[in-house]
């Protein structure tokens, strides 16, 4: 067995001028499968970790899904907001922990902003029930004298280049610079209309933590209620101009919000809560489980992802049969090689197990190949994809399904090999020492 798999590996190396080709097609099939089911792992971790120790997000009547992706990720749209009536009802409730209303719809350079109250740096968490930390400065006081206190995240300091104490100012609704990278906003114009005579000051920067929290901007909702005092349906009024100092003088209690999250006393009682908010008399409200409403979301994608896997096998499928149709163009050129193997003693089941381990070598060369440049490929795409796209890739050890599609490669070379093996097999030694014209 020794020798027979001595004589197939010098086989290969002596046809490799041909077989590179095919080697390198196995290793990008092999590539492409191993690099997808890890983004797909980790895509989904990366998701399910954006949020955790909440319980509850509620919020107007819409699609769970909708209303998930727009409180914790900042995409899409509520065309609805709650009022804080149903925010401080649902904070009586007896099972309910703790209540943070989440107000979106201002942006700051592409970045959403984010109005709250201080207490969402505190019960906020990712992960594993990791807490929101300060890498700088502290959260926003929360009162009429910090009113104007702005805490960012990580990500907008770093490609903003901000420092505590910088003055920044916010755009009304949508991106105030013509893009959204991605979040809720929908694009603006260059003009879009901006609250330049109310700046903020950078008070806090927040720690990354690969979520959508490192591109947010955090404000209390007092001011994002100063900021609108002088707007109606989304327009300035003229000659309505309140200055920033006087705006304190106002009433700034916010009469509604976009969201809540909501943290229980006991997990338990989270059917109950639910069946309170969604069968709450005043307004329409819903009340959605941050699992549930994931699961419900890789529901739609999952069709997307099936849809990327079949391409990949595909392209796995065609570099398998290219190494069956390179054995095979080869075969008749090799009549004679083998015909001597048969006369210095060698048997059928010889000639079998050769062209079989010839393709063995060939895709297990293409595997292994494969499975570094993803890996190297992985490793040197990580920091960017966490800086732009906040998906942290886990440069840990393979998953079990990863194992799968490399088994899968794998065989699927060796069957691919059987065919050209199988006709070799039959071949007689009259008919590889015979003259062919």
């Amino acid at each position: 067995m020794n020798s027979l798999l001595s004589i197939a590996r010098h086989s290969a190396w002596n046809r490799r001028s041909t077989l590179v080709w095919v080697v390198v097609s196995l290793a990008l099939a092999t590539a492409l499968l191993w690099t997808l089911e890890r983004l797909r792992h980790d895509i989904r971790s990366s998701f399910s970790q954006s949020v955790s120790g909440v319980d509850l997000i509620v919020g107007a009547r819409s699609s769970p899904v909708q209303l998930m992706l727009f409180s914790v990720f900042h995409i899409g749209s509520v065309p609805q907001s709650m009022s804080m009536d149903s925010v401080r009802a649902l904070t009586q409730h007896r099972s309910v922990s703790w209540v943070v209303p989440l107000s979106l719809g201002d942006s700051h350079r592409g970045y959403p902003v984010l109005g709250t109250t201080p207490a969402y740096f505190q019960h906020f968490a990712y992960g594993d029930k990791q807490p929101l930390n300060l890498q700088q400065g502290a959260v926003f006081a929360g009162t009429l004298d910090g009113l104007y206190e702005a805490v960012i995240g990580s990500e907008v300091a770093r490609k903003m280049g901000y420092a505590l104490g910088q003055s920044i100012t916010l755009g009304h609704g949508m991106d105030d610079h013509g893009h959204s990278h991605g979040h809720s906003h929908a694009p603006a114009s260059p003009a879009s209309p901006s609250h330049d005579d109310k700046p903020f000051k950078v008070v806090g920067i927040l720690a990354p933590t690969g979520t959508p929290v490192d591109r947010t901007v955090h404000v209390s909702l007092q001011a994002l209620e100063a900021l609108h005092l002088e707007w109606v349906a989304g327009a300035p009024l003229p000659g309505g101009q309140i200055p920033a100092d006087q705006a304190r003088k106002f009433n700034l209690e916010p009469q509604a919000v976009t969201a809540a999250l909501v943290g229980l006393k006991t997990r338990a009682a989270v059917f109950n809560v639910q069946r309170f908010v969604n069968a709450y008399e005043v307004e329409a409200l819903m009340g959605v489980m941050p699992g549930v409403a994931l699961g419900e979301l890789w529901a739609v994608l999952g069709m997307g992802e099936n849809a990327l896997l079949a391409v990949s096998a595909l392209v796995a499928l065609v570099s398998v049969v290219s190494l069956m149709a390179v054995v095979l163009a080869g075969l008749n050129e090799r009549r004679r090689e083998l015909a001597v193997l048969r006369a210095v003693g060698a048997g059928p089941r010889h000639v079998l197990g050769l062209l079989t381990l010839e393709g063995a070598w060939v895709t297990c060369a293409g595997v292994l190949l494969g499975v570094l440049l993803a890996q190297v490929g992985m490793a040197l795409a990580t920091p960017w994809m966490q800086q732009e796209l906040g998906i942290r890739l886990q440069m840990s050890a393979p998953l079990h399904t990863q194992w799968a599609l490399l088994v899968a490669v794998f065989l699927a070379g060796l069957l691919a090999s059987l065919g050209p093996a199988w006709r070799a097999y039959r071949l007689s030694l009259a008919d590889g020492l015979s003259p062919h014209v």
